[in-house]
């Protein structure tokens, strides 16, 4: 049985002693840039895991429970490009909605430059490369990182 109070979607199952609440998951995703170059080269990865397998994104994942969004940005930052992202500056969130894949997250997305050389951490993902803004916005990309890069050229083009 499922029904909202407050907006609060609470799913009760009846085979388990205690109920599920619904929420969206807090994510982080970095645009991350050459260090001392020009802010239009980012750093995409190419997926190895579910969902979006195979896609290009923007390098981040979940904030773990108590763990800032700073704190989670450049932990998965390090985890996914080796990168040092010591300077992250807020950019926008954005609501990531994909019913066909049960994912429902709030985005917050996070901009700056990447220090060190970035290395391919295989875990989760498979390819890492540098791309002009342009070649980016050309690409599909998963979640709503196309959304968060339009967001980043128009903060670019200010």
């Amino acid at each position: 049985m499922a029904f909202s109070l407050h907006s609060v979607n609470i799913c009760v199952t009846f085979d388990e002693p205690f109920f599920k609440i619904a929420m969206p998951k807090a994510t982080v995703a970095a645009i991350i840039t050459p260090e001392n170059e020009a802010p239009d080269c980012i750093l995409l990865t190419k997926r190895s895991v579910s969902p979006f397998e195979g896609y290009w994104c923007l390098p981040g994942g979940h904030i773990d429970d108590y763990e800032t969004a700073e704190d989670a940005v450049v932990r998965e930052v390090k985890e996914e490009t080796a990168l040092l992202f010591t300077t992250p500056t807020f950019l926008a969130f954005f609501d990531e909605l994909f019913p066909e894949y049960n994912f429902h997250a709030v985005a917050l997305a996070f901009y700056g430059p990447g220090k060190g050389a970035p290395d391919l951490m295989p875990d989760e993902v498979e390819k890492i490369a540098w791309f002009t803004l342009d070649e980016a916005l050309a690409m599909p990309l998963a979640f709503n990182h196309l959304h968060i890069l339009q967001r980043y050229a128009e903060h670019l083009a200010l």
